[in-house]
């Protein structure tokens, strides 16, 4: 019943933007293999777009970067891929927004209860960060705090925030615990995931689905020079830390472009 729904399913246009030296075939192929991909949607799609991007740079690896925005009934699904030419990196993101879509329609049931939670084989991310874009190499002297991201953290388990951070190919999650009311982050890890909390408990009562570790120690209290400080020390691609002056906790993150991002809670 369901595919019989998903053929007749309109999608909408899908619409295509491009940075640098982006023949016409690109964008008609992302155009045509993106739809193709959203025709497999288990709800209606309301909106969808594609960003190519080749760098100008001929010593970059994979220059070329296909990013895919799509409103899946209200539920936003994003995908990032870099490859070393245009046409592959238009059928990675292709590959990778069709297990999206089928793992909203087998999962998200299962995630809200409804069914029995799947086992931790149908969670595995498998090799994606491998098709990440590479991190321009700005001096450190040269970096800076260029986007502040505020919204409200949603209330969520631990299950729950991990299917979004895999809907929307992120690589880590905000989030405040469902279970403790804690701030928390999740981030992906060797074959599962980890979990970390302002003040972790010593043990979880809340079962989870995905293969999870919990970080023991609580996190660390700074302001943001101290936070970046401590980024840079880590060698990490992000930091979970709580805000010295407001007790909440933030994320400070490298971006691609070589500066840094910060996500912070509002109310």
């Amino acid at each position: 019943m369901s595919g019989t729904r998903n053929r007749t399913r309109t999608i909408p246009d899908v619409m295509v933007g491009t940075r640098g030296e982006v023949p016409r075939w690109a964008t008609e192929m992302a155009r045509d293999r993106v739809a193709a991909a959203l025709g497999l949607a288990p709800e209606p799609v309301l909106f969808a777009r594609v960003r190519l991007e080749v760098s100008p740079d001929p010593a970059v690896a994979r220059r070329a970067t296909c990013q895919v925005n799509a409103d899946v009934n209200g539920r936003l699904v994003r995908v990032q891929v870099a490859a070393s030419g245009l046409r592959e990196s238009i059928d990675l993101a292709h590959d990778r927004l069709r297990g999206r879509l089928e793992r909203i329609g087998r999962n998200w049931e299962a995630v809200r209860g409804a069914r029995p939670k799947p086992g931790p084989n149908e969670w595995r991310h498998g090799a994606e960060p491998a098709h990440r874009p590479d991190y321009y190499p700005r001096p450190a002297a040269e970096r800076e705090i260029v986007r502040h991201k505020a919204y409200a953290l949603e209330r969520q388990s631990v299950d729950e925030a991990v299917f979004d951070m895999d809907m929307m190919d992120y690589d880590f999650s905000l989030f405040t615990d469902v279970e403790t009311g804690q701030d928390s982050v999740v981030y992906r890890s060797g074959d599962g995931y980890r979990l970390a909390q302002a003040e972790p408990p010593a043990e979880r009562a809340d079962p989870v689905a995905v293969p999870l570790t919990v970080s023991p120690q609580p996190a660390a209290r700074l302001d943001e020079a101290e936070a970046i400080e401590r980024l840079e020390m880590s060698g990490q691609p992000f930091v979970f830390f709580l805000d010295r002056a407001t007790g909440r906790g933030r994320v400070l993150y490298h971006r691609y472009d070589g500066h840094y991002g910060l996500i912070v809670p509002v109310a």
